[in-house]
């Protein structure tokens, strides 16, 4: 091998060192988002007892008007249980859950609605969940009728704050079912 070759030969090599360099170097730098839990929703999951909350947010039109709670909350103890939300001014909602079931917070139910959201439209409030001596504050998004599915869920005038939702996840007669997308599934893993 002459000169000229050899110089060929060392620069292609420094190329795909460079290359593997840059290749790899992304893995080791940023995180795989696939390798992080999280919601891939409008809502938020938390973990309470054996109460899963799946998707949970406020539809409201303005912090001090009323917000409905949405999302999903699964049981998984063998005893019925009941999720308190307690939200700003002293506005609370009651959902029962009955034992190894789940209850869809959505049009098939009972609303559960909090006199006072808490929050503008696009914020995060801040709520306090609890079930039996299980109690936590989370954070939920407030949403209101920019994306067209929420528009069925905002409070009118004529809703009032209800002391307690009732659920089931079977519709009631008279009542529209539910799409595919308001019916978030719990994982097996925790948050």
């Amino acid at each position: 091998m002459n000169r000229v070759q050899r110089g060929k030969m060392a620069m292609a090599a420094a190329a795909i060192s460079i290359g593997l360099l840059s290749v790899t170097g992304c893995g080791y730098i940023n995180p795989q988002q696939t390798n992080e839990q999280y919601s891939p929703s409008d809502g938020v999951r938390e973990d309470l007892g054996p109460l899963q909350l799946r998707n949970m947010l406020i539809v409201s039109t303005d912090a001090n008007k009323p917000g409905r709670v949405i999302g999903a909350v699964f049981n998984t103890s063998s005893s019925d249980a009941t999720l308190t939300i307690s939200g700003a001014g002293g506005s609370q909602a009651t959902i029962p859950v009955k034992a190894k079931s789940q209850t869809y917070l959505n049009e098939t139910t009972d609303a559960a609605v909090l006199s006072t959201s808490g929050g503008a439209t696009g914020s995060m409030v801040s709520v306090t969940i609890k079930t039996g001596s299980d109690s936590r504050a989370v954070q939920l998004p407030v949403l209101d009728a920019s994306l067209k599915e929420y528009t069925k869920y905002l409070p009118t005038v004529s809703a009032s704050p209800s002391p307690s939702a009732s659920g089931s996840a079977t519709p009631s007669s008279g009542s529209t079912s539910s799409s595919s997308s308001s019916t978030p599934t719990p994982s097996a893993t925790g948050h």
